[in-house]
């Protein structure tokens, strides 16, 4: 008894040892592919941030028919190292309390960016159910069944007619767990963060977005209501003029002809100021959506544009790589494509796969949970995929594809950055430019018309020469307020494209997404994995050790076998049987 004592010991360690040796040694073959962010030309500073001129802007002032625009003082600085638009809401700048209510609704009720926020924390829920493979999964399966088996004695005796009726009480439990030997989770893991962190960014550009559509729908309605005030002011003037104009008729100054004239000039004014109003309610109706309120409970008072364009630090070419959330997105995804690649080069080597089942079983309800009645199992097993017909090598190349075209994704978001920046920087510097000018041509035409209204009323000039002068003069005061509603939405979509002061610490790194226990790994120099060779042929062993819970018996096998188109297998397995008497050992 002491000897067989002792042998139970050596063998249960000596099984023990064996599995976990497996686990200690094979960790040493983790292959992972190595990342490098890919490399981008980045230029030293904005061409368009480089003029060394910069003309003076305009700042609204008000003229005898409406609003126009003034000089005023540049805009937008030149690029420091240091300069970088400041963290939180930048539509602050724009000193517009009504504008910072309607964003702050944007951030609670927009239900574009709602749905992005879903998004986001669906993938932080993918990190945790694909770091759950880290883990052994543990399941339990009671059951009572109540059988009746077939007699096969020849002769029935009706007494014991109920012989044959069994009962099965069983309880298992079931732990199955598969060691991350290859790094196959790992690589999941890796890449489901990665997408998590694609999806924060993805998140974070949403709302940047949505917040700029509705400044620049905000300036844009707040232009035309400054037009529309513009043309009212344009049609009250028509009005005393058309008075005017019939006052001289009767009198027998003017004809019939400058009445009509008069008459047409005001009509005219009046459609084009009822024409702006389908532009505007249109803008109050996006606006309303981008809120989150329905169009038809939601109304905005006549805005107005207070000030010109804020200044607006575009930073340097190489700070934008780090303040614009759909450039970092596109790099994370960059990772994500690389864990597929890893996932692809760990489908070439075996799988381990390590299962215990433990439980009470018994024939009556009485001793059911009785230690008598236990029973236990545990088992290796190990598979591996010797011959697929070039499939795995497949997989492999089309991860490499994924990874190559999101490279390509990821430098072409970098260069529609540059352009972004660069044509807003454009936009702001020739707007600043046609405003100067526009501001000396609306200012001519004012004086224009003062001087031939002063000649009609002297009756040295017709009406149609003053009618000309006041369409001349309209026209461009209109147009100096189109461009200052251009300037105002230019400088909006430049701060877009600066990143509204975000920058890539703002995303959620690893840490915070359940960082996976540490895993030995040897690293590899390329980022692409060399596709292995196939391996033509199989050879399988499977070695199976069966020990009793009791130790009844002990029965030892280890076949070879080799194939050429099946999967070859380890197994290492223990079961457990009912105790029936002495001690046998069968060798």
């Amino acid at each position: 008894m002491v000897t067989g004592a002792f042998m139970k010991r050596f063998e249960t360690r000596g099984i023990v040892s064996f599995l976990f040796g497996i686990l200690l040694i094979l960790p040493g073959c983790f292959l992972a592919p190595h990342y490098k962010r890919p490399t981008v030309e980045t230029p030293p500073a904005f061409k368009e941030a480089a003029s060394a001129v910069m003309p003076q802007t305009a700042t609204p002032v008000s003229t005898s028919t409406g609003t126009a625009t003034a000089a005023g003082t540049v805009q937008w600085k030149m690029a420091n190292p240091s300069d970088t638009l400041a963290h939180g809401p930048w539509w602050q700048m724009f000193g517009d309390p009504q504008l910072n209510e309607l964003e702050k609704k944007v951030l609670i009720s927009n239900q574009t960016i709602k749905q992005a926020e879903a998004q986001y924390s669906e993938e932080r829920a993918v990190v945790s159910q694909v770091r759950s493979a880290y883990f052994p999964t543990v399941t339990t399966n009671p059951s009572v069944t109540r059988e009746l088996a077939p007699n096969v004695s020849s002769r029935s005796n009706s007494a014991n007619s109920n012989v044959g009726i069994t009962n099965i009480f069983d309880l298992p439990v079931t732990a199955a767990w598969e060691p991350d030997l290859w790094g196959a989770v790992t690589f999941a893991v890796r890449t489901a963060k990665a997408e998590a962190q694609a999806s924060a960014a993805q998140l974070e550009s949403m709302r940047l977005s949505i917040q700029a559509e509705l400044a620049a729908d905000y300036f844009s309605l707040a232009a035309i209501d400054m037009e529309s005030a513009l043309l009212d002011s344009a049609t009250a003037s028509y009005e005393k003029a058309l008075k005017l104009t019939l006052a001289r008729f009767n009198a027998g100054i003017a004809s019939q002809a400058d009445v009509a004239q008069a008459r047409t000039q005001l009509d005219s004014t009046h459609a084009q100021a009822t024409d702006l109003g389908i532009t505007r309610a249109q803008l109050e109706h996006a606006i309303a959506v981008l809120v989150g309120q329905v169009p038809a409970t939601f109304s905005l008072s006549a805005l107005k544009i207070r000030r010109v364009p804020p200044t607006i630090p575009v930073g340097l070419p190489s700070q934008l790589l780090e303040r614009r959330p759909d450039v970092a997105a596109a790099e994370r995804l960059i990772v994500a494509a690389n864990g597929q690649i890893g996932l692809a080069r760990a489908a070439y080597f075996p799988t381990l796969s390590l299962t215990a089942t433990g439980g009470y079983q018994s024939n009556f309800l009485s001793n059911w949970l009785t230690w008598p009645q236990r029973f236990w199992s545990i088992g290796a097993s190990a598979a591996e995929t010797v011959l697929d017909f070039g499939r795995r090598r497949a997989v492999a190349r089309e991860a490499q594809a994924a990874y190559d075209a999101q490279v390509a994704v990821y430098r072409q978001t970098v260069l529609g950055a540059f352009q972004e920046v660069e044509d807003n920087l454009a936009a702001l510097r020739l707007l600043a430019e046609e405003a100067v000018e526009q501001d000396a041509a609306t200012q001519g035409a004012e004086q224009s018309l003062s001087l031939d209204l002063e000649r009609y009323k002297s009756g040295i000039v017709s009406y149609l020469d003053v009618i000309t002068e006041q369409n001349i003069a309209l026209t461009n005061e209109r147009a100096s307020l189109q461009i200052l509603g251009r300037r105002m939405n230019a400088a909006v979509t430049l701060i877009r494209a600066v990143g509204g002061g975000w920058d890539d610490s703002q995303l959620p790194w690893p840490k915070n997404l359940y960082s996976p226990p540490a895993v030995s790994s040897a690293p590899v120099t390329s980022v692409a994995p060399a596709n292995p060779p196939e391996p033509d042929i199989s050879v399988s062993t499977a070695a199976a050790v069966a020990v009793s819970s009791s130790t009844t018996v002990k029965t030892y096998a280890v076949p070879v076998a080799v194939s050429t188109n099946t999967p070859a297998a380890v197994t290492i397995s223990t079961s457990s049987a009912i105790p029936s008497s002495g001690p046998v050992y069968t060798h």
